[in-house]
């Protein structure tokens, strides 16, 4: 987890979104990378639905306030002492650098994303100045890379006790994969599985195991989901236990399905206090 991406808007959990970057490249030495998210045009709403007139925003104002995110990022990074990459920089310790002007749209962050080990995000909300949907499923979809999605309140630790959302899936395996480094540094790991929520696959108990035969201390465990959904599971649990890591496969169930009835996966994104580190 040496190398993190930072796409920079001004919403309500960019704070967060910071402080949890600067918290994963301490644990790891790494360089986070921001820029300055904006919409491209195509990515604009462009009707309204009353008077029947479109409409766009001022692309020359998102491109004032993507630059002006720079020195957001930049004060953040050197108010927790992280230093500005350079030839000159050590590369074993935390460190940061801008990309300015970088190319509209989300399409532009999930290609980009495709160089780091990660990209942090803010968790999806549904307040014009919340983090957007839109931008979390790009790089989820298109990036081959995991997210790392900070909660609403910064968290204060990252990956000292990780609770693996474990269901038997491709999905959740790729996540386990990606999310190596954080297990070896972990002081404990779960492996927490639904019966409700199960596909054809590894049990939670197996997941532990296969993890300590790999030299990782893992407990695993499968829970009766009773009258509860499988997402409240996770986190009820996940925050019983002090969890500051929830690994997810994505939308084991498709995704137009969740947004219909509902899944851990949805429910996860709208609740979650702690961060979250999902692949597909």
């Amino acid at each position: 987890m040496k190398t993190l991406l930072v796409p920079v808007a001004r919403h309500t959990l960019l704070d967060s979104v910071l402080d949890t970057a600067v918290l994963t490249a301490r644990r790891f030495g790494a360089s986070i990378e921001g820029f300055g998210l904006r919409p491209a045009l195509a990515e604009y709403v462009p009707v309204d639905m009353v008077g029947g007139m479109t409409w766009v925003r001022d692309e020359e104002t998102d491109l004032v306030e993507a630059r002006d995110c720079g020195g957001l990022f930049t004060a953040a990074m050197e108010r927790h002492g992280l230093a500005r990459e350079s030839a000159d920089t050590a590369r074993n310790g935390p460190r940061y650098r801008w990309l300015p002007d970088a190319p509209p749209g989300d399409g532009y962050l999930a290609q980009h994303a495709r160089l780091f080990n990660a990209t942090v995000v803010g968790r999806p909300g549904s307040g014009e100045n919340a983090p957007r949907m839109t931008t979390l499923e790009a790089v989820l979809f298109e990036s081959g890379r995991p997210l790392i999605i900070a909660p609403p309140v910064p968290p204060a630790s990252i990956g000292e006790t990780v609770v693996i959302a474990w269901n038997g899936s491709t999905e959740t395996a790729r996540a386990v994969a990606f999310a190596a480094p954080f297990l070896r540094a972990a002081a404990r790991i779960e492996v927490l599985g639904v019966d409700a929520g199960m596909v054809p696959g590894p049990s939670a108990e197996e997941m532990a195991a296969a993890l300590n035969r790999e030299g990782l201390s893992a407990q695993g465990r499968t829970i009766a989901a009773g009258r509860r959904t499988v997402g409240e599971i996770f986190l009820t649990e996940a925050e019983a236990i002090g969890c500051d890591l929830l690994i997810k496969g994505a939308y084991t169930q498709s995704r137009l399905r969740q947004m219909i009835f509902g899944g851990a996966t949805s429910h996860i994104l709208a609740h979650a206090a702690m961060p979250v580190l999902m692949a597909h």
